[in-house]
């Protein structure tokens, strides 16, 4: 490896909006995140499906006939 081309590895935080913070190695310092996997939905299991406007009925109506 050729000398001092590479940036500074070091531990670093990462605070999330929520109040989490995680300790990481990073070339940056002090990162700061909207979201992490303590507040997300698809990891805290609340997420929600929404079926917006019929769209699997108009599926179904549309390729009723396909099977028959």
């Amino acid at each position: 490896m050729k000398a001092e081309i590479h940036p500074n590895y070091s531990n670093t935080n990462i605070k999330c909006a929520c109040g989490n913070t995680l300790e990481v190695g990073s070339t940056k310092s002090n990162i700061r995140v909207e979201i992490c996997s303590k507040c997300h939905p698809f990891f805290t299991g609340k997420q929600k499906l929404i079926d917006t406007a019929g769209r699997i009925e108009r599926f179904r109506r549309k390729y009723a006939n396909f099977q028959k």
